[in-house]
């Protein structure tokens, strides 16, 4: 009877440490940074072409496979284009076809990590002959406690995606406001638009846009700020900031 006592004990105190000593997703990962910029072989000066890739790993194969295949699907110059196969060989193709001041680039930085969430801002710029570069912005949320990927249809909750818009749209009526815009031309010119580009950051959750999306293209990349205590039974509770350990499976 007391053997039996003892190894219970023993295994109450295993699962115990586990516990303790498990991950703590809550706890920011440590990225590591990976830049490099080429040019052409045996190419100098101002007119060369050149090739600027900025990420970011975090030593998770699942996570690190997004990164890179989210920055390849940044480096198309058409939507429909297909996917390069690496960004060694988008670098090597892009080298090798690349006229006399082309250039592109391409970066992934951590945008913010709080509540086992890491948001990553994705950026682009590829200028190729056009009157005007190829500018794209994008993020990415990885929840750590589900492993994977989240979206805006993961946030909120069932049946209040025409409310979130509707408070969408009156963070758009304020940011008219503050950026003095806002007449009938331009809301006839610029119409509100949804976007599946949301970020859960600490402060607030916010929506950016492409540049020439709802705004001209000298305004850049328009961003909306919805503040958290509007969207009380609108997105999920457990994505509040300081809620985050109850998506833990």
């Amino acid at each position: 009877m007391r053997i039996r006592s003892l190894l219970l004990l023993a295994g109450l105190l295993l699962g115990g440490c586990q516990s303790v000593f498990g991950p703590n997703l809550d706890k920011p990962l440590t990225p590591r940074h990976q830049a490099w910029e080429h040019r052409p072989a045996g190419c100098q000066g101002e007119d060369c072409p050149l090739i600027n890739i900025d990420y970011v790993e975090f030593g998770d194969p699942a996570l690190d496979t997004l990164v890179q295949r989210h920055l390849l699907g940044l480096a198309r110059a058409e939507p429909g284009a297909p996917i390069p196969a690496s960004l060694e060989s988008y670098e090597r193709d892009f080298l090798a076809k690349a006229q006399p001041r082309w250039s592109s680039y391409l970066q992934a930085k951590v945008r913010e990590q709080h509540d086992g969430l890491v948001i990553i801002e994705f950026s682009s710029y590829l200028a190729n002959g056009g009157a005007h570069g190829l500018a794209g912005r994008d993020f990415v949320t990885w929840d750590r406690h589900l492993d994977r990927q989240i979206t805006l249809g993961d946030m909120l909750v069932p049946g209040q995606e025409a409310e979130f818009w509707r408070l969408a749209q009156l963070s758009r009526e304020a940011w008219m406001l503050s950026n003095n815009v806002g007449d009938a031309e331009f809301r006839q010119q610029w119409p509100f638009l949804k976007t599946n580009n949301v970020a859960l950051d600490f402060g607030a959750l916010t929506l950016k846009y492409d540049i020439g999306s709802i705004a001209p293209y000298a305004m850049g990349h328009p961003e909306l700020k919805i503040p958290y205590p509007k969207l009380n039974g609108i997105l999920k509770g457990e994505y509040f900031p300081g809620r985050g350990k109850a998506r833990q499976p």
